[in-house]
């Protein structure tokens, strides 16, 4: 694969970035649809199926967790080396097609696994390759549109993302209401409507996204660095250091490495001397972060400065100011979001359908119902997309969003309410339209304050704040449910209103770089 890194060079003569046409903004979104379809599909049928195989309610969690796990690897490194990339196909498309191949053929292998262990594997592997394409659509837009169309093409990815999920959502009811394919199976094994399900995914997962890598185009490195905008967020890039500077900065990660390694050790001892296995995860990860910067401060004390590895922990620290305030704002949002994805279904057939054997007519039933709900909040976000860019002129890209989160935590709270299982709906509409939100206006504000050389590294690292909240919902949600909430899964849906009430209240401090230019100017 050819790799070239895109010049910065201010001196050449700086030029507008052209405004694309509706429909190549349509191609270069159509990927989503896909992606979507197939995390769809993941979301709302992953804890039936792990439940199908035996999982117990409170250890559903734990099982998800290696899938955001593996994000936190995989994007940002994809990330760096997609913004090195040039080659016939681009810089992100070579990325998106590789990871729709791996993605297909794990969909179509997930509903066959024999055994819950294989079913987790499987998980994993599928997580991963979808996260091989998911960041980088987002850096795709950031390459690709000039800053005044940017919440316009984050709002269209949200389109499809909303469209492709409320099929996917809604095809294992379908396929039994509408085409008789049988939604029961002996125990311990996957119904005809989850298999098939997943089957027609992974053929619209690589057909969408083989069609953004046909029907688009990307810059050059060189027409890149010709844009004006690009020109000035480049400016932003911290210069590089001194011989000096990095040693001293070495030692400064090489102190503070030991400090998370101990408290890591200490945290992972006690928790396992208490038996709260699933919270190891996190003192775990917190050992592992401890080693990661002290390996990067001794290359650098050594001068191996030119390391990928040093570079991507050092750009971790230079991260913008917008970015580490969203960061807060996407920990609150991702982990309701997961503890929806995870007990939803737990939470809904025993809640509301007042049942928890898997191999009940009503738990399939409300299993089943909660596909459609899922699906109802996934159209809700198609039809709302194109509204939230109209709120956000009205008022402003922050305070929509915030608006948005506190409809969602409504929605969220008001579950809990519910008897009669028709009346969910109206509790996902306002699960819709946060879920619009989340998926373009934290990134419609990212964009404008990442310079384009780092486009897809920042991108992916973006991720460890949708991932990070996941770990932490599977590891400690797991714990609440079985040990504060009596196994009773539908508390794990109020704490996760709760965190979006939170996640609505950081939004109003973050700072919006690109307002900021436009009200310069």
């Amino acid at each position: 694969m050819g790799s070239t890194t895109a010049p910065n060079d201010a001196s050449r003569v700086a030029r507008p970035k052209p405004g694309l046409t509706f429909w190549q903004i349509w191609n270069m979104s159509f990927g989503f649809l896909g992606i979507q379809f197939g995390f769809a599909l993941q979301n709302a049928n992953v804890s039936r199926i792990f439940e199908t195989l035996g999982a117990k309610v409170e250890s559903i969690p734990i099982l998800w967790i290696a899938a955001p796990t593996t994000g936190l690897l995989v994007q940002p490194i994809v990330g760096y080396f997609s913004d090195r990339t040039w080659n016939r196909l681009g810089r992100r498309r070579p990325y998106f097609l590789g990871g729709a191949i791996l993605a297909s053929l794990a969909l179509l292998v997930m509903p066959n696994s024999p055994a819950l262990w294989v079913a987790a594997g499987m998980l994993w592997i599928m997580d991963a390759s979808i996260n091989i394409s998911m960041e980088l659509f987002r850096a795709f837009v950031g390459d690709n549109l000039p800053s005044s169309q940017r919440t316009t093409g984050f709002a269209m990815q949200s389109f499809f993302i909303g469209t492709g999920a409320v099929v996917a959502s809604m095809l294992p009811w379908l396929l039994t209401n509408r085409f008789g394919v049988a939604n029961q199976a002996p125990a311990g094994q996957i119904p005809s409507s989850v298999r098939l399900s997943f089957y027609l995914g992974a053929a619209v997962f690589f057909a969408a996204v083989l069609w953004t890598v046909l029907r688009s185009k990307e810059y050059s490195p060189e027409e890149m660095a010709s844009f004006a905008e690009n020109q000035a967020r480049e400016g932003q890039v911290r210069k590089g250091r001194t011989a000096e500077e990095y040693a001293e900065h070495g030692g400064r990660q090489i102190r503070l490495g030991w400090i998370f390694l101990l408290v890591g050790a200490v945290l992972s001892i006690a928790l396992a001397y208490l038996a709260a296995y699933q919270v190891i995860v996190l003192s775990a990860g917190t050992l592992v972060v401890g080693l990661l910067l002290i390996a990067s401060g001794m290359l650098q004390r050594r001068g191996r400065t030119e390391s990928g590895f040093v570079t991507i922990l050092n750009d971790f620290q230079d991260m913008p100011l917008t970015m580490k305030q969203l960061a807060w704002v996407q920990f609150f949002s991702w982990f309701a979001l997961f503890a929806m994805w995870i007990y939803t279904t737990a939470g809904v057939t025993s809640h509301v359908y007042g049942t928890s054997d898997t191999t009940s007519a009503r738990y399939n039933e409300g299993a089943n119902w909660v596909g459609v709900l899922f699906a109802a909040y996934n159209g809700i976000a198609a039809v709302v997309a194109f509204a939230i860019p109209v709120l956000a002129r009205m008022t402003s890209r922050k305070a929509a969003h915030a608006i948005c989160l506190v409809c969602g935590a409504l929605g969220f709270l008001s579950i809990y309410l519910v008897t009669d299982p028709r009346w969910l709906l109206g509790s996902f509409v306002g699960v819709g339209i946060a879920w619009a939100s989340i998926l373009s206006m934290p990134y419609a504000i990212l964009t404008g304050s990442l310079p384009p050389s780092k486009m897809g590294y920042y991108m992916g690292v973006f991720n460890f704040f949708i991932v990070i909240p996941q770990i932490t919902a599977a590891a400690v949600l797991g714990l609440f449910v079985g040990r504060l909430f009596g196994g009773q899964a539908i508390y794990a849906l109020l704490v996760g209103g709760v965190s979006l009430v939170l996640a609505a209240a950081l939004t109003l401090r973050v700072r919006d770089e690109d307002a900021e230019r436009v009200a310069a100017t």
